[in-house]
């Protein structure tokens, strides 16, 4: 069936506006490793997909989903030892005070799990977060979105402006006064709050800021902001849906910079595409939200989910894909720097294992953002045959995050159809 006829089914069928990638939307219809073939059968890399961190369609997942659906799923009213054993697993990946996990199904619906238990071990309402950040879409977790509008800084949450160093808060200042600047905002969003008689009852971020545009902090405003939130009572949620399992190059983006969350909320990439997220604390905060709010989730904390998410573990740690994001997204990022000389719409590159942003710009002495060119340029690769999408602030960032498994003949098989579209570009 032809792909129009698609669409226009889907319309019918899901409603008018559900999103779709490019300006002619792809049909597809296979996945294998890092690649996505359409109905025609042609092939693209994926380098946008974080959900299947160890590829598409891979055999060990798909084989431990089928044996444990064949075998027994249920929900979480009955004693499993497969949940308990991967919660432990989970658990023990993540820093010492991170004790015992609360499975659910999706990044939002983690989230606001996180915001629940915030609230309830602090007794305080009051939320931060960055003014360009995006955390899920339920009415709770979607009123963070944007929240930096002049519109939303009312009621229960207050936002920030994201750290970063390519367009600094305030130019001319050095990196420790910077830091101190980006502080210092956060210290006037906590005082809203209390003055408002919400109280502050945590401080929600990715951990490396990934829609924000993947910036570059000041050095140590992760560990300091650590410390503020906890002298004034609150609680660090650090959402790693994006920047958690290996991403980075490292387990978690708080390792990367350099921070010790008091909840960690994971998502995507847990279950390869099997529905399964978690918000993970340590254990006197997971019993307290747990007496106040008798948490249940009919397809969370099931044996399937289970025996998924110990499969997708054992295939990171197989296949050494920490080993490999950093060392190939190192790599990547490293060969696209080097193009920022050449073209003049390149205002910067960033990179943290196989996440790479890169900005794109209309004028390199004011650093205009120039969001056309980034979804131009997403669409020529598309015609290329390697699928990237766009996010930040202004929506000009080139976001890259391919699956865990994109390897180093992956990077050269793109830094070509790059150079190849920024060339056509430029003529």
């Amino acid at each position: 069936m032809a792909t129009g006829t698609v669409q226009r089914r889907r319309d019918m069928a899901l409603g008018s506006g559900a999103e779709l990638f490019y300006d002619t939307p792809l049909e597809i219809v296979r996945g294998d490793g890092v690649y996505l073939y359409d109905r025609d059968g042609r092939r693209y890399v994926d380098m946008y997909n974080n959900v299947p961190c160890v590829g598409h369609a891979n055999p060990v997942v798909v084989r431990a989903m089928a044996e444990q659906q064949a075998t027994l799923n249920v929900h979480s009213r009955y004693l499993n030892e497969g949940v308990v054993t991967f919660a432990e697993r989970l658990a023990g990946l993540h820093h010492d005070g991170i004790e015992s996990v609360v499975f659910s199904c999706s990044g939002t619906e983690a989230v606001e799990v996180a915001i629940q238990m915030a609230r309830i071990f602090t007794g305080k309402r009051g939320l931060i977060c960055t003014d360009a950040t995006y955390h899920g879409n339920s009415e709770l977790v979607g009123s963070l979105t944007n929240v930096g509008h002049a519109t939303k800084q009312t009621g229960e949450i207050r936002g920030f402006p994201f750290p970063e160093r390519y367009r600094p808060l305030q130019e001319e200042l050095s990196e420790e006064e910077l830091c101190e600047a980006y502080l210092a905002r956060v210290a006037v969003a906590i005082e809203s709050l209390k003055t408002a008689g919400t109280g502050f009852a945590a401080l929600i971020m990715c951990s490396i800021f990934a829609n924000e545009g993947l910036p570059e902090i000041p050095s140590d405003f992760m560990s300091r902001v650590t410390d503020l939130v906890h002298r004034e009572g609150g609680l660090v949620i650090a959402d790693e849906v994006q920047s958690g399992y290996a991403r980075t190059g490292l387990w978690w983006g708080y390792e990367k910079t350099q921070f010790q969350p008091d909840i960690v909320v994971t998502g995507k990439p847990m279950g390869n595409g099997l529905p399964l997220a978690a918000t993970a604390a340590r254990r006197e905060v997971v019993d307290t939200f747990r007496a106040e709010m008798d948490y249940f989730n009919t397809c969370a904390s099931t044996p399937l989910q289970a025996a998924v998410g110990m499969a997708v573990l054992d295939e990171i740690e197989r296949m050494e894909l920490l080993k490999n994001a950093a060392e190939v997204g190192a790599r990547l990022a490293g060969e696209l720097e080097s193009r920022v000389d050449l073209h003049s719409v390149i205002g910067d590159v960033r990179g943290c294992g196989l996440f790479i942003s890169v900005e794109m710009i209309k004028n390199d002495a004011i650093r205009e953002p120039d969001a056309a060119l980034a979804n131009s340029l997403s669409e020529s690769l598309k015609d290329k045959g390697f699928l990237v999408s766009y996010s930040g602030r202004f929506n000009n960032v080139l976001k890259i995050r391919p699956p865990l498994v994109f390897s180093h003949a992956n990077a050269d098989e793109f830094l070509g159809a790059f150079d190849e579209c920024m060339d056509g570009m430029r003529a």
